[in-house]
């Protein structure tokens, strides 16, 4: 925690202290916590917003250092925030239930939970949920935290790679953040649904990553990229 600004303190505080209080009303109230974690509930809206939040500050800084980076900086950092902001508003099917907008015809065919989303179509007999953004994206996200800080620090090929892309780093302590926070949701709770709040652990640490990443010199320093 020494190395982060005051910012990030009370921004992993507050999900020290979430992530505590689901805890707490797992034990203490089952009705509460299904309504925590439902759809559309506190932790799905909270993952929502720190996913936008996430997306609109590599915009920020996308437009911010652009002219000192070349086009594949460019199209990485889009990507990304692309990335971030497609999750943001597949956690609430864009937005359906808040303004009350029914599914069409294709989604109420071919969604298991007949939103207007894609991470719940059924193609097949194949849920994508499962198979592209439980289990994919679990690989994804294991590279990205685990094994992408080390090629950066290990590889000066890879560093290079990786920083022409402006691909944000996680630095050492959002890794141990990210995994004290894991196996605080998933030890004690036992309910099908406490994915809802290691989704918003996992939105809140990529927030924290894309603030202040690992390699802020080389990609987001407003210094020419060689």
């Amino acid at each position: 925690m020494k190395n982060l600004s005051l910012f990030e303190k009370i921004i992993s505080v507050i999900l020290l202290l979430t992530v505590i209080y689901a805890i707490y009303v797992f034990f203490t109230d089952s009705s509460y916590f299904d309504t925590l974690v439902e759809e559309d509930g506190f932790y799905e809206n909270l993952t929502s917003a720190f996913l936008f939040l996430t997306s609109f500050t590599l915009l920020f800084k996308f437009f911010k250092y652009q002219k000192y980076y070349g086009a594949l900086w460019k199209v990485g950092v889009l990507l990304m925030a692309l990335g971030m902001f497609f999750g943001g508003g597949e956690e609430i099917s864009w937005g359906q239930r808040i303004f009350n907008v029914q599914s069409s015809e294709f989604f109420k065919e071919n969604n298991a939970q007949q939103e207007t989303n894609l991470h719940n179509m059924v193609v097949g007999d194949v849920k994508l949920n499962k198979l592209i953004f439980s289990n994919l994206m679990s690989i994804c996200f294991g590279i990205y935290f685990l094994v992408l800080p080390i090629l950066w620090n290990r590889s000066a090929k890879m560093k290079k790679l990786i920083d022409t892309f402006g691909i944000s780093v996680a630095r050492p302590v959002h890794i141990y953040i990210f995994i004290i926070i894991t196996a605080l949701i998933l030890a004690p709770i036992d309910h099908s649904r406490k994915w809802e709040i290691w989704e918003y652990a996992f939105a809140l640490i990529m927030f924290l990553i894309v603030y202040n990443p690992l390699n802020m010199k080389e990609i987001f320093s407003g210094e020419k990229n060689s």
